[in-house]
């Protein structure tokens, strides 16, 4: 994914765009979710705070999700594959980590 002269040249610019927002977002979630916690004390603050990390976790699996319209709008069905692959196999490791309980502890 080489800059402006890569096959995809509008890819980068999205995929910037794209998780600097998610970032700024999930971080003003997580510190209103903070400042609420420290006025309150209630359980809004921490379940913002639970939705802010959610969104960071959820960010990469968006940017695999951006990358496979973007290969298959462009028709560049070989990357849209693999694209597809790895949104299959983070699919399936989240499923396989729900259903066995997720992390020990």
């Amino acid at each position: 994914m080489g800059g402006k002269s890569g096959r995809h040249p509008r890819l980068e610019p999205l995929l910037a765009r794209t998780l600097t927002l998610g970032t700024w977002l999930a971080s003003a979630i997580i510190l209103l979710g903070f400042g609420l916690t420290l006025i309150d004390g209630r359980a809004a603050g921490v379940t913002l705070i639970t939705v802010g990390i959610a969104i960071f976790l959820l960010l990469p699996v968006l940017r695999v999700l951006l990358m496979l319209i973007v290969f298959v709008g462009e028709g560049d069905f070989r990357y849209g594959a693999i694209a597809a692959l790895v949104l299959a196999i983070i699919a399936l490791g989240a499923a396989l980590g729900l259903r066995m309980g997720g992390l020990p502890g």
